[in-house]
Parts: C-alpha cells; sequence; structure tokens
C-alpha cells in the first residue's frame, strides 16, 4: 500500500463469520425537510467494501453534518438509499450504542447489513483526541464490544482524529477497506513513481493547505512544475508585488490567509522558475468580464478567472507533463462567464499518463463534464487528500498502522 506498506487490506484478513463494524462516509448533500439525499456519489465508492463483506456481518458507523448544521439528521434515508444501491436490505438501528443496537446487531445473521444512527449524534464523536483519549470514550468502549473487527474505509474524514476514526484500532484489529487502500495507493503513487515530468495544480479557496503542498513537493523534488490559479495564484501575484485590487486583496483577508503572502514570496524566491503564476486575468467590470494584464488590475475589481491569454502556457505546461495533480478550481466557475479557466484546465490535466483530482469542487465539475474516466483517481476526500499531500501522515492511517503491528 505505497508508502503506508504496514497498513493490513481486506486480502490479509479472513472476515467469513466476523462482525466488522464499519466506518464509512455518507456525509451527503441532502434535502433536510424532505429527507432526501440530493447526490449519492460517496454511497456508491464504499459498495465495492460493503459487497466483498457479503460473508460477515456488517454494522455500518457514519455520519451526516455536524451539530448546529441544518443538514444534521438522522440517517433514516442514508440507510434506504444504501439498499437501493446494493439490492439487498440493510435495517436502520435508531441507536448507537445501546440496548437496542446491541440486541439487533447479536441477533443479526451472517450475511446482513446494519447501519447505525449519525454517529456525531454521540458528543464524544464531535471531540478532537488522541487513539489513547479516543479509546477510554463510552462511544469506543461500547462499540468495540459489538463487534469483531474494525474496518476504517472513510478517507474523507481521515485528516480527522475523531473517536471512531483512531479510536477502535487501540482495542481491536482494524484494517483498511478497499476505498481506503485505492486512495492510499492513488495519493502514494504521486510521491513514488509518477512519470515525470509532475505538475501540481493548485487553486481554489484553501490557500494554507495549497501553499503547504506547493512548498512539500518542490522542496522534496517531487514536482518538476507547481501552476497556480484560483486565490491561491492570487496570493502568489501578491507576492510578487502585483496590485491585485481591492476585492481581491479583501477576500483573501476575510479568508485569514494575508500571512501566507509572505510564506508565498518565500517560496518563489527559492523555486521561481517551477511555479507557473498567471500574467493574464479575467476580472468582473460593470458586471462582465474583462481581461487583462495583471499590471493592469482596475483597483475596484475582483479576479474571477485565468484569461484567455494567460491560459495558453498554463495549458502547455500542463500538457508537456507525464502526471497532473490537480486541487481546486481557477476562478468562479459556478458562473458560466467565469468558468472558461477551470474548463480548459480539466480538459487538458485529463490528456495526462497520470492523473490525480483531489475532490470537492473540481470532482463535482469533471463529473458534470462527463470527465470522471478519463482521469486515474479522483479523490472521495478534499481535506483528506489536500493534507495527505503535504507529506502529512493522517490520523486514520497512524493508526491503521499501529493497528496493524500491535494485532498482527
Amino acid at each position: 500500500m505505497g508508502i503506508y506498506s504496514t497498513i493490513k487490506g481486506l486480502s490479509d484478513v479472513d472476515v467469513a463469520g466476523k462482525t466488522v463494524l464499519l466506518r464509512v462516509d455518507f456525509n451527503s448533500p441532502i434535502d433536510p425537510q424532505a429527507g432526501i439525499i440530493l447526490d449519492d456519489k460517496r454511497f456508491r465508492e464504499h459498495l465495492y467494501t460493503i459487497q466483498a463483506l457479503e460473508n460477515a456481518k456488517t454494522v455500518i458507523i457514519t455520519h451526516q453534518s455536524r451539530p448546529g448544521k441544518k443538514d444534521f439528521t438522522s440517517l433514516d434515508a442514508h440507510a434506504q438509499r444504501l439498499q437501493e444501491l446494493l439490492g439487498k436490505p440493510v435495517r436502520f438501528i435508531d441507536d448507537i450504542f445501546g440496548s437496542y443496537a446491541r440486541e439487533a446487531v447479536k441477533k443479526a445473521n451472517i450475511g446482513d447489513v446494519l447501519m447505525l444512527e449519525n454517529v456525531r449524534f454521540n458528543a464524544e464523536e464531535n471531540l478532537k483526541v488522541s487513539p489513547e483519549e479516543a479509546a477510554k470514550t463510552l462511544l469506543i468502549r461500547n462499540l468495540s464490544r459489538m463487534g469483531d473487527i474494525f474496518i476504517n474505509d472513510a478517507f474523507g474524514t481521515a485528516h480527522r482524529s475523531q473517536p471512531t476514526i483512531v479510536g477502535f484500532p487501540e482495542v481491536m484489529p482494524a484494517i483498511a477497506g478497499l476505498l481506503m487502500e485505492r486512495e492510499v495507493e492513488n495519493l502514494s503513487r504521486v510521491f513514488r513513481g509518477a512519470p515525470r515530468p509532475v505538475t501540481f495544480i493548485l487553486g481554489g479557496t484553501k490557500v494554507d493547505d495549497s501553499i503547504d503542498v506547493a512548498r512539500h513537493v518542490l522542496m522534496n523534488g517531487i514536482a518538476d512544475y507547481v501552476v497556480t490559479i484560483g486565490v491561491v495564484a492570487n496570493i502568489f501575484l501578491a507576492a510578487k508585488n502585483i496590485a491585485i485590487g481591492e476585492p481581491s486583496l479583501d477576500l483573501i483577508e476575510q479568508l485569514g490567509y494575508t500571512g501566507q503572502i509572505e510564506i508565498a514570496r518565500e517560496i518563489l524566491s527559492r523555486f521561481n522558475e517551477k511555479i507557473f503564476v498567471p500574467d493574464h486575468v479575467a476580472v468582473r467590470k460593470n458586471a462582465t468580464r474583462v481581461e487583462v494584464a495583471v499590471q493592469d488590475i482596475p483597483p475596484d475589481c475582483p479576479i474571477l478567472d485565468i484569461s484567455s491569454e494567460g491560459l495558453i502556457p498554463c495549458l502547455e505546461i500542463i500538457r508537456r507533463s507525464h502526471s497532473v495533480v490537480l486541487n481546486g478550481p481557477a476562478g468562479l466557475f459556478e458562473e458560466n462567464e467565469f468558468s472558461l479557466g477551470t474548463y480548459e484546465i480539466i480538459r487538458a490535466a485529463a490528456e495526462a499518463d497520470f492523473s490525480v483530482v483531489g475532490g470537492g469542487h473540481t470532482a463535482a465539475v469533471i463529473e458534470k463534464m462527463g470527465y470522471n474516466n478519463r482521469f486515474s483517481h479522483i479523490s472521495t476526500g478534499g481535506g483528506a487528500c489536500i493534507e495527505f499531500l503535504t507529506g502529512k501522515k493522517l490520523p486514520a492511517i497512524a493508526a491503521l498502522e499501529k493497528s496493524s503491528a500491535r494485532f498482527s
């Protein structure tokens, strides 16, 4: 399994006849009033793992949203949707670890699939804790008694140190599910064995994470080029002392990223020749798209896309690359007028021999374009993916490594 070779997966253990606690990430866009799931992509991604457990008793642990949000709701509709996709009964248990849940799991037969209530209804699941602290929670102590083995397939939450992510591997044998394995293997390949040249395209609004990725891949010789787009590009333009206009500066300040400008300046001082920063952009002026050189950005106009002229050298770099990692859009792609950069960059990235997409908005655009099959790997976890690409060890994966050593 790539850089996490000590993690065990489904091919390493026999789960037949066992009761499996399966942590998945079914957190999805929903209409809370109608109880309708609007996008079942995450369900479909986990199907392979659930189907592989047909000779086990499967107890699904998952969440929807978090306390205080409008879509923080029960999982009745989630169980129904999974049942439709799976083509077999999925029993929803309106309980997490109480007597009703314990009895339901005990009485279930091999091959049955049960889904417990939204695990974030339990306050302990919303804590950020160490694995050792997680193991001591009532949530983990009680749930762990209900199963023989824990499988973590929830890559989307792998960067969160929460009880059901890091606690189970402390107290019971724990392995990775098929989705988790696929994510780790493909993202690990970015660091080892990706055909060169390797280009990282970093955009969107998660600037601090993107700059961490840029620094990591450049300092460690992982990337040959880093292409900046979106708000990430605006930070690098500001680092080059380009006047990017008040609206774009205000957005950077609102997002809390003003301090990233100096970090970008340091990266540019070391790796300037390996970093692409657009020299032409598209702004909104008098309610319309206007393309300008970066030296001519009007002070009162927001930068909302890369321009057609700015795209030419950008696309040349991408098309010369054998491996491309794409994370984040080039601008306000939701508005047709400012979607050019995002769509053209996706088309170019899809031509690479090896291509990885960091989930989130970019993955949504790719699905809309019908380009899913043109990419080597589209991650299911935006935050987890980008944290992985910074070179940090994700809490969920570190916990699985410990479990492999402890219960081998």
